[in-house]
């Protein structure tokens, strides 16, 4: 595949292609580039002759993605009002189109969750079409904590895969979820200890990949049909009212209490 990233490593052996999402540093933390990267990523492997599926995961044994990176989000507010208009739209944008591009993505996607799972990299996480987490693994939809809407992909695909009483609770509690209650509510396919996690996950794509590849994509945009009856819309709404939060005073008071450890004291 010609194309490079900055925080993605990519390898590709016999079919599958490995994504690592790769800021260790910072618990795999989604920052611009990291988060522009997450957009291309998908076309560029669906278009790749060599890959027939897509395996995605975090570097390092403690994070998948930690979700945005605050500092950015620091950045972002100390901008004009226009520039901090164009620079959320763009956020929006990217945000759009992450979503988009896995459902579009002819290919069988699976991810490896091997650590904690927030924000644009837990939409990462659930928007593959096989998720496999370590029991151990932690994740949760901080949005509401943050002081916006839940947008980046709850809205499309909480309820269908785990049903609306535990997708509202959820989402406005933010309380976190380990692999085995995961796996019990239905929002990801399978738990596995850490250690099986890789191993497990290597062979579902393995079978997959040496499976019959028109019949495997074409049940995937059968299945996605679902998602574009009424997800969509749900999707497109949240993530709307997700930017228009960025505009109020919340977010700054969010993400310095995550940043402090504390409760944020919302006005």
């Amino acid at each position: 595949m010609a194309a490079t990233y900055q925080h993605l490593l990519i390898d590709i052996a016999k079919g599958i292609a490995t994504v690592t999402i790769n800021r260790p540093e910072v618990f795999n933390a989604t920052n611009n580039v990291l988060h522009g990267e997450l957009t291309r990523v998908w076309r560029d492997l669906d278009a790749d002759p060599a890959v027939r599926v897509i395996v995605v995961t975090g570097a390092g044994d403690q994070a998948f993605s930690a979700g945005g990176d605050l500092n950015d989000l620091e950045a972002r507010g100390a901008l004009s009002a226009g520039e901090r208009f164009e620079a959320t739209m763009q956020v929006m944008k990217e945000a759009e189109a992450i979503v988009y591009e896995m459902v579009n993505c002819e290919k069988v996607i699976i991810s490896a969750i091997n650590g904690v799972a927030v924000g644009a990299g837990l939409a990462v996480a659930l928007m593959a079409d096989i998720s496999v987490i370590a029991e151990e693994a932690r994740l949760t939809d901080g949005h509401a904590r943050l002081g916006v809407a839940a947008g980046d992909h709850a809205a499309m695909i909480w309820p269908l895969l785990c049903g609306m009483a535990k997708a509202k609770y959820y989402l406005l509690t933010c309380d976190f979820i380990d692999g085995r209650e995961a796996e019990r509510i239905g929002l990801v396919s399978k738990a596995v200890p850490r250690a099986e996690l890789m191993a497990t996950t290597t062979d579902i794509a393995r079978r997959l990949a040496d499976g019959p590849q028109h019949a495997l994509r074409f049940t995937k945009k059968s299945l996605n049909q679902w998602l574009r009856l009424g997800g969509i819309t749900a999707f497109d709404y949240s993530l709307a009212l997700e930017m228009l939060g960025f505009f109020s005073d919340a977010p700054a008071e969010g993400a310095r209490a995550i940043q402090e450890k504390r409760p944020p004291r919302f006005n």
